[in-house]
């Protein structure tokens, strides 16, 4: 009979941006035990509050399947020495699957022999692998950051208070730090006893007698629900953000949604501050108006009941009234210098030992965005623009705002810059060059912004490289591969005709202008072109575009990020169910080309005089005229137009392969067949590697 299985560690409060990603773990990890241990089950529910995470097994079979498998051995040359005896091989075999010699047998597969053993194995009791199991369980979970504590060896996220184990009515028994495992949980910290589960499905209905909400989802409802109804009853618009709601979701066990006003004086601060200071020091949801104004209110989510919520609000506004205080101070005190001021102070900020203050970050800056402004034939007033945005884009970073809240960089070099007289261009630019700032955001509205943001990126993702700091699995501690999607995603906002590989030359001139290199610039030009080629690929991916149109296009390149985009989705209408037989023969015939193009060296001289047949002039012909669209749908971003002039040629290469031998015994003739599928492979490599395709 199968009974259910109940995992509770119990802890000290874990920082919330680490609960979802633990509780999602220990799911992931229950559930490949399961599967490995040959244990069936109905169901895994995970649950997780600030002091606890938590999994259900419904259902757990009480013991494990039995197997019977037949393991595949050594070929029988190997297993059988010159005497017929079994060869030292066969026994090693035959002790690791736990048979005897004369129980091996032979089984013929893919017209080879070889030595097979029958492994049976019966299930054991599902109770008796548990203490074990559940012990490996809870110390194998990993987390951003760990501590000791007492004299104990294991290093955990916070320390372990108590830990119910329970299979079925019985306690699993072992031991962890010192912590044995029972059947008692723990309620809310404040409002909550201790309480006894009897038996697994109990768990979540015993918690919330306590005042625990054990269930993620149920908590998040009623911390949504809660901001929903308080917005509908006082005609707010309560701004939730996702980040913040899911922070506060993991810092509270039992949701109370409350309110509470500021001074209204405040608002004479730009919004973004205020909103700032509210989100990110006290966690509280700012309330706008229709218009998107800040009002003098704030919702916050308390950890407990609806007893003396007016005594918990005015203790908030107390708080966040200091809060204010200090920003309108900053505020106030950075409006007392000037931008040049600020300038000088980043002669003495570090960017990076290797590669210079922020001031000598500046004006690599400057010399990539001149450049850039210049390639794309900008008229006077924009280049000067993006010349004096470039130049003032990192002044904010010493002004006491931007000090006391990181977040606001350029948005404080916004507001500052107007105030100082700034066009809005430049002030707007100063803001927008550090956007997409995170996975969710857009790319730099203005092209001043966007030119000026490419530089800034492009400058830390080329000056890394160069010194060795290149991203290796997770690690990426400059952000380098959140900056070179956002040069990708920059680049395809605004259809900028800027290669990758131009962008990377641009970036190492300034730098060896600046310093020596450490490396031979070829090689970090590979280096960069293979981790932009990585960013191009997820842009693909997001867009849903097929796994192997993916790799296709890829083979072909992606220094031009938008055309390579483009090629994908001329790509991807022809993988349609209503289009994909029809393309067939394209592709057939796109493949017979690239492979016997492989042996023609480097020869694209054709010659119509060693033709022998029809279909050679023909194919030449088609060629040629396909060639002429194909290159200038290319170059005016006409991908679809592109490729329906590959497609022309089809049935003339078709007609020449049917007609013609192309590995003719006569060199010279030879020779000018290959040359001519060379320049046909040539242009059909440049839009796709049509090997890739898998029909």
């Amino acid at each position: 009979m199968a009974k259910d299985l109940l995992l509770e560690i119990g802890l000290e409060e874990v920082p919330a941006r680490f609960v979802r990603a633990a509780m999602d773990q220990l799911k992931e990890k229950t559930e490949k035990w399961l599967e490995s241990s040959r244990l069936t089950y109905k169901e895994v529910k995970a649950y997780a509050t600030p002091r606890r995470l938590a999994v259900l097994v419904e259902e757990l079979a009480e013991k494990q399947a039995d197997v019977s498998e037949e393991v595949k051995g050594p070929a029988r040359k190997i297993a059988k020495d010159e005497s017929g005896a079994w060869s030292k091989a066969a026994l090693g075999f035959a002790r690791s699957q736990g048979v005897e010699p004369e129980e091996l047998f032979f089984k013929e597969l893919a017209g080879v022999e070889y030595v097979y053993a029958n492994k049976s194995s019966i299930g054991v009791e599902t109770a008796s692998l548990l203490p074990e199991a559940l012990t490996a369980l809870i110390t194998s979970l990993t987390f951003p950051k760990n501590m000791r504590w007492g004299s104990y060896e294991l290093r955990y996220v916070r320390p372990i208070r108590w830990i119910v184990a329970l299979h079925g009515a019985d306690v699993v028994p072992f031991e962890i730090t010192g912590v044995a495992t029972g059947r008692t949980t723990r309620g809310h910290r404040f409002l909550g006893n201790d309480a006894v589960i009897d038996e697994p499905s109990q768990y979540a209905a015993k918690l919330r007698e306590q005042h625990v909400i054990a269930d993620v989802e149920e908590r998040e409802a009623l911390i949504v629900e809660g901001i929903r109804k308080l917005g509908e009853e006082r005609g707010w618009h309560i701004a939730v953000k996702d980040d913040l709601l899911e922070e506060v979701l993991f810092l509270v066990e039992t949701p109370t949604v409350l309110t509470g006003s500021f001074d209204p004086a405040f608002l004479n601060i730009p919004q973004e501050v205020l909103i700032t200071s509210m989100r990110e020091h006290q966690r509280y949801f700012p309330v706008l108006n229709a218009e998107g104004k800040l009002q003098p209110y704030f919702v916050t989510v308390r950890n407990g009941d609806s007893q003396s919520l007016d005594v918990v609000s005015k203790g908030n506004e107390k708080v966040l009234r200091a809060r204010l205080s200090d920003a309108k101070f900053f505020y106030e005190e950075d409006q007392k210098a000037k931008i040049p001021d600020f300038l000088a102070k980043l002669e003495n900020i570090v960017y990076h030992e290797e590669l210079g203050t922020v001031a000598d970050k500046v004006r690599r800056i400057r010399v990539v965005a001149d450049r850039l402004a210049s390639q794309l034939r900008l008229d006077d007033t924009a280049r000067a623009d993006v010349s004096r945005a470039a130049d003032l884009c990192k002044f904010d970073l010493v002004t006491q705002m931007v000090y006391e809240f990181p977040e606001l960089q350029g948005i404080m070099g916004e507001d500052y810059a107007l105030k100082a007289g700034e066009k809005s261009a430049v002030a707007k630019a100063i803001n927008e060059h550090y956007s997409p700032r995170n996975a969710g955001d857009t790319p730099p509205e203005s092209l001043i912004g966007a030119i000026v943001g490419i530089a800034d990126k492009l400058d830390t993702i080329v000056g890394c490289f160069s010194i060795g700091i290149v991203p290796t699995g997770s690690q990426d501690p400059y952000a380098l591969r959140r900056q070179a999607s956002g040069i990708v995603s920059t680049l395809l906002a605004h259809e900028l005709e800027l290669t990758l590989p131009e962008l990377f030359r641009l970036g190492l001139d300034v730098h060896a202008a600046a310093r020596p290199l450490k490396r031979e610039a070829f090689d970090i030009a590979k280096d960069l072109g293979e981790f932009f080629s990585l960013r191009v690929k997820n842009v693909l991916t997001e867009q849903q575009i097929r796994y192997d149109i993916v790799d296709a296009v890829l083979g072909a390149g992606t220094g031009d990020v938008r055309r390579t985009i483009l090629r994908a989705q001329a790509l991807q209408a022809e993988a349609d169910e209503s289009r994909k037989e029809a393309f067939r023969p394209a592709v057939e015939a796109f493949g017979r080309v690239c492979n016997l193009a492989a042996k023609a060296g480097d020869s694209r001289q054709v010659d119509a005089r060693l033709f022998e047949h029809a279909a050679e002039g023909a194919l030449y012909e088609a060629w040629q005229q396909a060639h002429g669209q194909f290159t200038k749908a290319l170059v005016e971003a006409r991908a679809v137009d592109a490729l329906e002039a590959l497609k022309s040629m089809t049935s003339a290469i078709n007609e020449f392969f049917d007609a013609v031998m192309v590995m003719a015994d006569d060199e010279a003739v030879r020779s000018n067949r290959l040359s001519l599928l060379a320049n046909i492979a040539d242009d059909v490599k440049t839009f796709a590697d049509f090997s890739k395709w898998v029909g």
